[in-house]
This record gives C-alpha cells, sequence and structure tokens, in this order.
C-alpha cells in the first residue's frame, strides 16, 4: 500500500473546456485549471530510477486534461470526480487529490477564482 506521504503532484494545467449551468458557459467554454496530486509509493522506482515503477506525471497530466475537455457537465464538482477517477486508474494509486478552479464563473462580485477539491482513495 502507498505511503500517503509520497505525492506525486501535477499543478495549473489549463484546460478550455463547455461545462457550466448556462447557456453561454457550454456555448463559448472557458479556461478550467487542474490541480491534481496522487498518493503512490515511490521507494521502489527512487531506489531503482524507474520510471516503470511509479506515475508518469506526463502521461497523468494528458489523462486529465483529456477527461476535462470531454462531456460538458453542470457541475465543477462533476469534473472533479472524473479527474479522480481517472487519476485513481493510474497503477500504484492509493489516493487522488483534485481541485478544479473556474476562474471566469459568472459571479456578479469581483473574485479570484472559485474552486472545488475532491479527495478520493480506492476502495
Amino acid at each position: 500500500m502507498a505511503s500517503t506521504r509520497d505525492r506525486i503532484a501535477v499543478t495549473g494545467i489549463r484546460v478550455r473546456a463547455h461545462h457550466g449551468v448556462f447557456d453561454f458557459e457550454r456555448e463559448q467554454g472557458q479556461e478550467f485549471v487542474i490541480d491534481v496530486s496522487v498518493a503512490v509509493d515511490l521507494a521502489a522506482a527512487a531506489s531503482g530510477d524507474d520510471l516503470g515503477r511509479t506515475v508518469h506525471y506526463g502521461d497523468l497530466a494528458v489523462a486529465v486534461a483529456e477527461a476535462v475537455e470531454r462531456d460538458p457537465v453542470d457541475l465543477i464538482e462533476t469534473v472533479a470526480e472524473r479527474v479522480a477517477a481517472v487519476a485513481l486508474g493510474f497503477d500504484g494509486v492509493e489516493e487522488a487529490s483534485v481541485t478544479v478552479h473556474k476562474p471566469q464563473a459568472p459571479i456578479d462580485v469581483p473574485f479570484d477564482d472559485v474552486a472545488v477539491t475532491v479527495v478520493r482513495s480506492r476502495a
């Protein structure tokens, strides 16, 4: 079982997608920013200097971006769940923490960001 102290993180993955409850969000799309961190035991990869015994962060980033781009949904909570499921699909990943940022959310007051974070583990 992975030590939850060992983690790989990729932050600031930028994806243009069409999620949201409003028609204009679905039609025009907007940028979403994703942070993903996975718990995986890194000891074997580090001791053997072996990429095959870790999660390739480039592959993780591409899989996350593809998950965000597909199938528009209403809620960023749903997007976060989708990304967590993708991250947990990588061999050796025991836990995934995913934050979905929606910096262009349709909010009527000045703001910097809106985000949701989910943390999911293998059953």
